[in-house]
C-alpha cells in the first residue's frame, strides 16, 4: 500500500514537472509590465485568456493546462494584478493564487480638513471616485453614520488598495480606524479631564492638531485648552475661527473675523466648537485626555514653531509684544 502511495506521488510530481517544463518552453515573458484584471467567477480557462488579452504572449490553450497540472487551477483569486518582464508561469501561477495584486496607496495627512481628503481621493491614482458625487449627508449615510458631520471622522494614515477599488471602500476603512483610535484614546483618559464624552475628545483634539507645531508642546497646548474648558474661560483659538470663516478666508485673519459669530468662533461663545476641525492623528488625540501637567492659560507662537506658555495675562501680553510684535 505504501508502495502504490509511492508510485502516485511520484508519477503526480513527475507529470507536474513535466508540464512546467513544457509550458516553460511555449511562455514568453510580456516585453513590458502588463496589467491583469481577472473578475470573481472566472474559471481557469477565462483567466488564461485574460492573461493574453492582458499583452503576454502565450497560448491560452497552453496556459489553461498549466493551471490544470499544477492542481491550483481552482485556487486562483479575482482581483488587479500588474505582470512584470521578469514573470514566468511559476511566479504567474503563485501570484494569482496568494493574491498577490497591484496595489496603490493614498496618504491623508494629520490636520486635514475633510474638503482635503476629498481631494485627495479624487486625485489617487486608479481609485473608483464613487463618492465625489455624493452630498457630505449621503456620504455618511451610506458610511454608517446618518446625520453626522464627516471633519475629523476619518484616521489620517496611508491607506492601500487595489486598482479599480472604490474611494468608499477607503474611507469606510478611515472612518473605522478613527473609531477605534478614539475609543483607545478614551479608556485610557485623565480622571480629571474636563472632557464628557468621546466626541468632546475628538473635537478638542482637532483643536490641539491645528495649533500644534512643535510636537514636544503638544501635551502643554492642551493642558491650555483643558485648563480654560474647566474655568469656563473661552478657548480663543484662531485654527477655529478660520475654519467658520470656510473658503471666504483668505489667509490673513482679521480682527473683524475674531469678531464674526459663527458656530465655530470661540471667541464669541464658549465652550468646544460643534464639530471637530481637522483631521487628528494618534498624539493629538491622547494629547486631548491626557493633557500634560501644566496651569498655563496662555500660549503664543514664537515663529519658529515651538509656542511660548504663560500663566497670567500680563505675561501672555508680554510674549505676544516680543514675539508677534517685536516690542
Amino acid at each position: 500500500m505504501r508502495f502504490l502511495f509511492t508510485l502516485v506521488v511520484t508519477i503526480a510530481l513527475g507529470v507536474l514537472v513535466a508540464g512546467y517544463g513544457w509550458v516553460h518552453q511555449r511562455f514568453e515573458m510580456p516585453a513590458a509590465t502588463v496589467e491583469l484584471a481577472i473578475e470573481p467567477g472566472w474559471s481557469a480557462r477565462d483567466v488564461a485568456h485574460a492573461v493574453v488579452q492582458a499583452g503576454v504572449p502565450v497560448h491560452a490553450g497552453v496556459l489553461y493546462a498549466w493551471f490544470r497540472v499544477s492542481g491550483q487551477s481552482r485556487n486562483i483569486r479575482a482581483g488587479s494584478y500588474e505582470l512584470t518582464p521578469d514573470t514566468t508561469p511559476r511566479s504567474l501561477l503563485r501570484k494569482l493564487v496568494r493574491g498577490e495584486e497591484a496595489l496603490r496607496a493614498v496618504t491623508l495627512v494629520d490636520g486635514w480638513t475633510f474638503r482635503q481628503i476629498r481631494q485627495a481621493l479624487k486625485a489617487a491614482e486608479h481609485l473608483k471616485p464613487d463618492s465625489q458625487s455624493m452630498p457630505a449627508t449621503a456620504l455618511m449615510a451610506h458610511l454608517g453614520k446618518p446625520g453626522v458631520a464627516p471633519e475629523g471622522r476619518f484616521f489620517p494614515d496611508t491607506y492601500t488598495y487595489s486598482k479599480g477599488s472604490s474611494d468608499l471602500a477607503v474611507l469606510q476603512r478611515a472612518m473605522r480606524a478613527m473609531d477605534k483610535h478614539l475609543v483607545a484614546a478614551w479608556d485610557h483618559r485623565d480622571p480629571q479631564t474636563p472632557l464628557k464624552t468621546p466626541e468632546q475628545a475628538l473635537i478638542l483634539a482637532s483643536i490641539i492638531e491645528k495649533e500644534t507645531g512643535l510636537p514636544s508642546d503638544r501635551p502643554t497646548i492642551a493642558a491650555v485648552f483643558s485648563n480654560r474648558l474647566r474655568l469656563g474661560m473661552r478657548l480663543q483659538t484662531d485654527p477655529t475661527v478660520i475654519y467658520g470663516l470656510g473658503e471666504s478666508f483668505d489667509g490673513n485673519l482679521r480682527k473683524k473675523d475674531l469678531l464674526t459669530d459663527t458656530p465655530w468662533n470661540t471667541y464669541t461663545r464658549t465652550g468646544l466648537p460643534p464639530t471637530p476641525i481637522s483631521m487628528p492623528g494618534k498624539a493629538a488625540l491622547l494629547a486631548a485626555v491626557q493633557p500634560g501637567p501644566s496651569n498655563a492659560l496662555y500660549f503664543v507662537a514664537r515663529g519658529d514653531g515651538s509656542s511660548v506658555f504663560s500663566t497670567t495675562l500680563d505675561a501672555h501680553n508680554r510674549a505676544v509684544n516680543k514675539y508677534q510684535r517685536g516690542q
